[in-house]
């Protein structure tokens, strides 16, 4: 009954300093020091007074305080994405590492922020600790940006005490997932591009350059060559229909998008999908493997029990199919088998992944084992991605050279019927 009480009241605390956060306005003021230089800078506060009276407290005489204008249409700044958190996880750990209190540290990065945003949730999460509330209990206000993965292993440095310690594993683990994850993302973002220059290229040729040849052949009177006939019917398609084209695209675009969200069967099946294509379904398994790999040597090392790790370790992965894989080996950890055991079961995972966890259980350094195995895929994803732009590069000059040049040649074929003819 104690207990239960002493949570609604640390429940209620949190919320009222939420709530105390949320009507702070941040106020720009301009002061002369006590040498009469002019200083400027920013304060969170309920009004312009108390601005003023912390300035006088600091020894500042105030000259302007002036609220901070909103941005247009209700902007904060922009979003929070993935490698904010992962700067500020390598900032928070060197500070911590330092010998820096929590406190102030929050208060110095969230002082260099250029995200609004970002620096708001630093602000409020920095408060939330001086109300008392553990690190990982503050961040857990921000479940979006700090995910559970992120608190269990914070939670479990702090448990232990050694939060420096594990904070400089959590960002350098950070670190790694978003290089893999930019080098993921170069990997399929080439083909994609290839393909809709190769669209609009064709796109610009059929509506604007054809119908003018089509025009002067049409006024000279002459017999047109097969893939010239081809390509004027093409454009004459497109002048007539081109709503109908694009309108496809976009709503198959759209539909396979909304599909992959909602339709769990559909989205496995488009992961298996990718996992069996020539080079990407390489790269992505790779990948797959090396989060796989990383996320849990961080989580063992971290002190985090190897089944209450198993859920979010299966959330980092990054491949709906390895996903499922992790949670199945879960159930199999749960009930007494070896993590070897239960990776060779998935069938999913390469013979050396397996030797490698089998060593690391059997001589109690897992976690060394697995960061091997996350260095040596992650390699090899480097090496693919590299590799897959290299040979990108002359396939986009053959894509773009076969639709331009046949296009041209096809329209300058009765050109050269007629100069031959001459």
């Amino acid at each position: 009954m104690a207990t239960a009480t002493a949570t609604a009241k640390k429940t209620s605390k949190l919320a009222a300093q939420r709530a105390e956060v949320s009507r702070l306005t941040m106020y720009d003021w301009v002061a002369l020091d006590k040498r009469g230089k002019r200083m400027k800078g920013e304060m969170p506060a309920k009004n312009a007074s108390l601005v003023k009276a912390e300035l006088r407290r600091q020894g500042m005489n105030p000259q302007t305080v002036r609220e901070r204008g909103k941005p247009l249409f209700g902007s904060t700044g922009s979003a929070v994405k993935a490698r904010d958190v992962a700067i500020f996880s390598r900032q928070i750990a060197t500070m911590m590492a330092s010998g820096v209190p929590m406190v102030q540290s929050f208060d110095i990065i969230a002082d260099g922020q250029k995200n609004v945003r970002f620096k708001n949730m630093l602000v409020d999460v920095k408060q939330t600790i001086e109300g008392g509330a553990a690190l990982h209990e503050a961040l857990g206000k921000y479940p979006v940006q700090f995910d559970e993965l992120y608190r269990n292993l914070v939670h479990a440095g702090e448990s232990a005490g050694v939060l420096d310690t594990v904070l400089d594993t959590v960002a350098t683990y950070k670190e790694r997932t978003e290089g893999l994850k930019a080098k993921i993302k170069k990997a399929l973002f080439y083909p994609i591009m290839v393909l809709v220059v190769a669209f609009v290229v064709s796109m610009i040729l059929l509506l604007f350059v054809v119908p003018v040849f089509a025009q002067v052949f049409k006024d000279a009177g002459a017999e047109l060559p097969a893939p010239t006939q081809i390509v004027i019917s093409a454009s004459e398609f497109m002048k007539s229909y081109w709503w109908l084209v694009v309108g496809s695209v976009v709503i198959s675009v759209v539909a396979l998008v909304m599909g992959k969200n909602r339709s769990i069967k559909f989205a496995h099946f488009l992961d298996r999908l990718m996992l069996k294509f020539p080079v990407i379904g390489n790269i992505l398994r790779n990948s797959a493997i090396a989060r796989f790999a990383r996320t849990l040597g961080v989580t063992f090392k971290a002190g985090v029990p190897l089944v209450e790790a198993m859920d979010a370790v299966a959330g980092a992965t990054g491949s709906i199919v390895y996903g499922d894989a992790v949670r199945q080996m879960r159930d199999d950890v749960s009930v007494g088998h070896q993590l070897q055991l239960a990776m060779r079961q998935t069938g999913l995972f390469p013979n050396m992944v397996v030797q490698m966890t089998a060593i690391g259980e059997e001589s109690g350094a897992l976690d060394h084992m697995l960061f091997k195995v996350a260095e040596f895929y992650e390699e090899e994803v480097n090496n693919a991605v590299d590799t897959l732009s290299t040979l990108l590069e002359p396939m986009i000059m053959v894509i773009l050279g076969v639709l331009v040049g046949g296009m041209v040649i096809s329209l300058y074929l009765p050109i050269f019927k007629l100069g031959g003819t001459v």
